[in-house]
């Protein structure tokens, strides 16, 4: 199963933003991918309480173009992140979508773990005010290459924190790990591989973590190095320091026999 990882460098021009993302998509297609991942906030990245003035329902034009990606190349799509609307005043949801090849919804997730936070000293997030936390697990069935499906276990930036998140999502049966990303560069340096190696090796998972990279607007800045780690944790793809894709070999096989070998979620007692 190939993929891609898109790394973006999104800012508050959505029409800019679609572009860049439809542009590397053909790319990715070109060079074979069967499945296209965007990082979180793709379409429109600026401050959390900015995204009410665009945020929209599924049926919207910023989904649209997500959808006609994924029919005019065939492919399965996660768009890492857009403001959903709210019926609740003054909020969105961070919400994850998978589309199907027939630019179809196939799952929904939406960020259960929001950025309240202060990172050294400098900047203060606090997406808990306008962002809504989503409250249910996401794991949905992806086919591809004619090979029986697997199983993907969806999340989104913050949730990469949670260890425990990504273990229930391997009780309900993951096989794969999204973590699209908007990381801040500070606190990229020292966690992101980390994270995502820790994610990978404890749950025997392919991680599949897209991310934005560079300068957003203000002093808002992102990590990028887009990754993809295997179920031993290894990493076996990585974006360099600019928007790109990054393609990888997802082999099931593989994952088996590590599952097999070393039968760790067997294993459990708590």
């Amino acid at each position: 199963m190939r993929i891609a990882l898109i790394q973006l460098s999104s800012a508050r021009d959505i029409d800019k933003n679609l572009a860049t993302c439809r542009r590397l998509a053909e790319g990715a297609l070109e060079a074979g991918a069967r499945w296209l991942l965007f990082p979180e906030n793709a379409p429109f990245m600026g401050h959390d309480a900015e995204k009410l003035t665009i945020a929209e329902d599924l049926d919207g034009s910023i989904v649209a173009a997500f959808r006609e990606i994924a029919r005019q190349g065939g492919c399965w799509v996660s768009l890492g992140s857009f403001p959903e609307a709210s019926t609740t005043p003054g909020h969105t949801s961070n919400t994850q979508l998978l589309i199907d090849p027939a630019g179809n919804t196939a799952a929904l997730y939406r960020k259960i773990h929001l950025f309240d936070v202060e990172v050294e000293g400098k900047q203060i997030f606090r997406e808990s005010d306008s962002v809504l936390p989503g409250s249910e697990l996401t794991v949905a069935p992806i086919e591809l290459d004619a090979q029986p499906s697997r199983n993907v276990g969806l999340s989104v930036c913050y949730d990469l924190r949670f260890p425990e998140l990504y273990r229930a999502l391997v009780k309900k049966g993951a096989h794969m790990l999204t973590v699209p990303s908007a990381f801040t560069l500070s606190t990229g340096r020292d966690h992101w591989h980390a994270l995502l190696q820790a994610r990978a090796i404890e749950n025997q998972c392919f991680v599949l973590a897209p991310n934005q990279w560079g300068h957003h607007f203000d002093n808002r800045h992102s990590y990028g190095h887009s990754a993809v780690y295997d179920p031993w944790g290894r990493m076996i793809a990585c974006a360099s320091d600019r928007e790109s894709f990054v393609l990888a070999e997802l082999d099931f096989d593989y994952l088996d026999e590590v599952r097999a070998k070393m039968p760790c979620l067997g294993h459990r007692r708590l």
